[in-house]
């Protein structure tokens, strides 16, 4: 979808969520240093609709100059690859790349000559690679593997900075969330200097369910989804959640923030269904607490950090830009044919904002 037609996002349409401002983008790239690079692959008449999205935490070489990093697992069942050794040792070394659930082998691959290409990488012989994905076979055909290690490294190759395109593009070409078709979302938050005046920025991946409410009004039961929608929501469905900050984190309180996340997802209306894999990583771009190759410990003895006093306004953050996130992947798609001839169908956006005009 070019920019001339985007569909406008709900903050355009006087629609606000918590309290705290935006980054000029309202997007996770408002995190310093953060890049975003998403490859969309659509063809009706093959019934493909998928894709990737990439997000780098700086455009260096991120094996050897790592960032710290946090994973929160809401409810695990799903397959993202590289969870355990972020867990055990606290920091990413490649970017994270989004896809659907059975192309994570091409995810990887897209990674590893992703990270090859650096030249002073030339000894490197094991790479714990981030994929996260979520399963878009209701509107993709997921067994045609449309998705090849070359879109993963375009994805890459292409990240910048600035504004994110929302909605059924790149990972979320073929997803939905509340029966309605969804994809990628992105928002930010600024904290004002009196709490820091850090950034925090969040990339959503949506396809799952639950009953769905917008600016607190539950326009899921309006909209004739509930009450016991299949025995709550017995489709299931996942949602991957990307937080980034530059606030100076350790991967303990990076993970705290993650948990953050999870609560924008039920302020949305998400219920974490049991197939659902519902996954949070967030990431700290702030170069006094890289991880150097060489010497596996912080860049600078002494790093800054921010208290766990001081913690509070970065949770708020990632709340509210968790929410934003993922209700600006809804208002952003647009009606999708599935692989078998169905239709899924978007948020008919001008209803639902009847319905929070009237509440």
């Amino acid at each position: 979808m070019e920019n001339s037609e985007r569909k406008p996002r709900p903050r355009e349409l006087g629609l606000e969520f918590g309290v705290l401002k935006t980054g000029p983008n309202n997007a996770i790239t408002d995190v310093d240093g953060v890049l975003v690079g998403q490859v969309t692959l659509s063809d009706d008449a093959r019934g493909m609709h998928t894709g990737v999205t990439a997000i780098i935490p700086h455009a260096d070489n991120i094996f050897k100059h790592k960032v710290p990093a946090g994973v929160f697992l809401g409810n695990a069942f799903g397959k993202m690859v590289g969870y355990p050794q972020i867990k055990e040792l606290g920091n990413l070394e490649t970017p994270i790349v989004l896809t659907n659930t059975l192309n994570l082998a091409a995810a990887i691959d897209g990674l590893i000559d992703y990270t090859f290409s650096f030249e002073d990488n030339g000894d490197v012989r094991s790479i714990n690679c981030a994929v996260g994905e979520t399963n878009d076979g209701g509107i993709n055909d997921i067994r045609a593997r449309f998705v090849k290690p070359e879109h993963v490294l375009e994805a890459l190759r292409n990240a910048k900075s600035g504004p994110v395109e929302e909605g059924c593009v790149g990972a979320g070409t073929g997803t939905r969330a509340f029966r309605f078709k969804a994809g990628i979302g992105t928002a930010s938050r600024r904290l004002d200097a009196n709490m820091g005046g850090y950034t925090v920025g969040v990339l959503v991946q949506s396809n799952f369910g639950g009953l769905l409410k917008v600016g607190g009004v539950e326009v899921g039961k309006a909209l004739g989804g509930y009450p016991y929608q299949k025995e709550i929501e017995s489709a299931d469905g996942s949602i991957m959640m990307i937080v980034a900050t530059d606030a100076p984190l350790d991967s303990r309180n990076l993970e705290r923030l993650a948990k953050r996340a999870w609560l924008g997802m039920g302020n949305a209306g998400g219920i974490a269904s049991n197939g659902s894999g519902d996954f949070v990583i967030a990431f700290s771009t702030n170069k006094a607490v890289r991880v150097e190759h060489t010497m596996q410990k912080l860049a600078t003895p002494e790093a800054p950090g921010v208290r766990n006093d001081d913690m509070t306004p970065l949770f708020m953050a990632a709340i509210e830009a968790t929410e934003e996130a993922i209700i600006n992947s809804l208002f952003a798609a647009t009606d999708t044919p599935t692989y078998d001839g169905q239709f899924a169908k978007a948020l008919p956006v001008d209803t639902v904002m009847e319905m929070i005009k009237h509440r």
